[in-house]
Parts: structure tokens; C-alpha cells; sequence
């Protein structure tokens, strides 16, 4: 009998030999994980077994390489992979848990009614989370962010800590966990250790949510700058795609990026890279489900939709089940609409 496949998607994997970062099909299994070079593969390049493996989530061993986490097996192999975004992270984790031990890497010790998953979630509620504001400091504007002492403030008047003391603790705890990211020097320098506290109850010290859009303004050589102005837009959308090549027509992984207002969608190399391989302006173009092959020839690809610029580009890209087609679909119609 097959074994029931838990969870299968888009992950970059890092290599055990040459310790370079691919995307990888990864199929989480009752009995372990398998991953293909491609989705179409009928053969796995490999297969972790999870009994007895140990998980540590987030995994900081990479400096900038956000949402990692590791499985170390019960013979000390190492296995790390990379999400796409947090919530993808947090849902490959959670599954994982079910079958792997959690590690005990984590120096905070919370009360066992503080989920930080749940927490985040309801952070980032449009309407009862925390207000994502732009905010100016040394002749820097900060986008897409917020102050610690707005954090707590939020946490104590949400009832999600007893005092500021212990919403300071939680906040170290989603800060340490990557569910909040400093930005500054004066967040940044507490994170990496210098101040008492990696977390500041401060309204001088900024933060922000790893997938809200976040960028700084300045001409600097900073690494928060980016100045183009289809970056402004709120991230509504994002994963993992197939992407057709205009020049070769071959297929590759790409992690797209859909912004509202302006309307962009991004696309970025998965295996890493800040700077987008390419952008599509969105506002006034035509997205549809495409059956079959964009050259017209018989082929097996399934879940193909195409976007026809205002420019009249076509762009073929696949998703991995007909419902992500369809949720790309609908958000890129919506982001087109009422995007600039």
C-alpha cells in the first residue's frame, strides 16, 4: 500500500555535498520526506526517514536566508530547506512535528497557551492588528512598519500578556522565532546581541513582518533600500511557480511576489537572490486558465494559466494543483483591477 502523502510542494533544499540551494518537489510522507528534482519525476533524488529525527524551526544558520528549517536525523544528518514565506514555513513545520521531535534550541521558556503562530496571525489582522505605518528617522523613511513599544501596547491591550514585562518576552519569542524582523540600527543592534534585551519596548526602535513588503527610502547603500516605486505595493500573494522561458521555452522555478496598488507580480530565483529576475506590470492585463501546451504541442502539463500584459507579453506559468491555479487567478484579477 502507497503511503498517504501529508504535504507536497515547492521547497529550496541545500546539498549535502556542494552545500548549494535548489528548489526541490517535496513530498512529506507518515514515513518520511521525499524530494524530486521536478514534480513530473517518478523516481525521488532522495528520502529522509523522520522516526526519531529531531526539527529546529526557524533555523538562523544562513545570515539573510529567511524561513529555514532543519531536520537532523538519528544518524546526526543534517537536512535544511527553505519556504517561501513564513506561513508556508509554519505549515511544512507543523505537519513535520506530527512525525519528528521538536527541537529545544529555543532559550525562551513561554507559557504553553502563547501559540506565536496564532499570535502572528492575528498581528497582522488588517482591521485588530498592529498598524503597519511609514515611519521617518535619521532621514530615512521605513515602510511597511511599526515601533516596539506599539507591540506591546498591542499585547497587553489584546489580552495576550499580563504585563509589559511578559509581552516583552513574547516579543523576544517572535522576534527569535522570525516572525518579526528589526529594522534600524538601534532594533537591529538589540537583535544581534548588544542591548539587554533583543526586543525594545521603543518607539524609536522599528520593526516589521517578514512578508509585508517592508523597504526603506534613502540614497544609501543600506541594505533596506529599494527605491523603485512598484515595490510600494502590499504583498497579497506568494509561492512557488513554474515560469516558461521566452527565449528558451524551457520551465523553471521561480517564487513570485503579488503586489497590490501598484500591481506587480515579482520573480525571484528561490534558491536566493534579494533582486527580482524580472517584474510583471499587472494593471489592465488579461489572466486565464491555459489547457494544454502554450506551443500548441500534446504534452502532459497540467494547471498552466498565462498573463497577457496591457503591453501584450505573454507570460506561461503552472501551478502545482488546480486550486493554486485558480487562487492565482482570482488574486491577480483583483490585484489588476484595482492596482495603479
Amino acid at each position: 500500500m502507497e503511503p498517504k502523502r501529508i504535504r507536497e510542494g515547492y521547497l529550496v533544499k541545500r546539498g549535502s555535498v556542494f552545500n548549494t540551494w535548489k528548489p526541490m518537489w517535496v513530498v512529506l510522507l507518515e514515513d518520511g520526506i521525499e524530494f524530486y528534482k521536478k514534480k513530473s519525476d517518478n523516481s525521488p533524488k532522495g528520502m529522509i526517514p523522520l522516526k526519531g529525527s529531531t526539527l529546529t524551526s526557524p533555523c538562523q544558520d544562513f545570515g539573510k536566508r529567511m524561513f529555514v528549517f532543519k531536520i537532523t536525523t538519528t544518524k546526526q544528518q543534517d537536512h535544511f530547506f527553505q519556504a517561501a514565506f513564513l506561513e508556508e514555513r509554519d505549515a511544512w513545520v507543523r505537519d513535520i512535528k506530527k512525525f519528528a521531535r521538536k527541537s529545544t534550541r529555543r532559550s525562551i521558556r513561554l507559557p504553553e497557551t502563547i501559540d506565536l503562530g496564532a499570535l502572528y496571525l492575528s498581528m497582522k489582522d488588517a482591521e485588530k492588528g498592529v498598524k503597519e505605518l511609514n515611519l521617518e528617522k535619521d532621514k530615512k523613511i521605513f515602510n511597511h512598519c511599526f515601533t516596539g513599544n506599539c507591540v506591546i501596547d498591542w499585547l497587553v491591550s489584546n489580552q495576550s500578556v499580563r504585563n509589559r514585562q511578559e509581552g516583552l518576552m513574547v516579543a523576544s519569542s517572535l522576534l527569535s522565532e522570525g516572525y518579526l524582523q528589526p529594522a534600524g540600527e538601534l532594533s537591529k543592534n538589540a537583535a544581534d546581541g548588544i542591548a539587554e534585551n533583543p526586543f525594545l519596548d521603543n518607539p524609536d526602535a522599528f520593526y516589521y513582518f517578514p512578508d509585508s513588503g517592508f523597504f526603506c527610502e534613502e540614497n544609501s547603500s543600506d541594505d533596506d533600500v529599494i527605491l523603485k516605486e512598484e515595490f510600494r505595493g502590499v504583498i497579497i500573494k506568494q509561492g512557488c511557480l513554474l515560469k516558461q522561458g521566452h527565449r528558451r521555452k524551457n520551465w523553471k522555478v521561480r517564487k513570485f511576489v503579488l503586489r497590490e496598488d501598484p500591481a506587480y507580480v515579482h520573480y525571484y530565483d528561490p534558491a536566493g537572490g534579494e533582486e527580482p529576475l524580472g517584474a510583471i506590470h499587472l494593471r489592465g492585463c488579461v489572466v486565464t486558465s491555459v489547457e494544454g501546451n502554450p506551443d500548441g504541442k500534446k504534452s502532459e502539463e497540467e494547471n498552466l494559466f498565462e498573463i497577457i500584459t496591457a503591453d501584450e507579453v505573454h507570460y506561461f506559468l503552472q501551478a502545482a494543483t488546480p486550486k493554486e491555479r485558480t487562487e492565482w487567478i482570482k488574486a491577480i484579477q483583483v490585484a489588476s483591477r484595482t492596482g495603479k
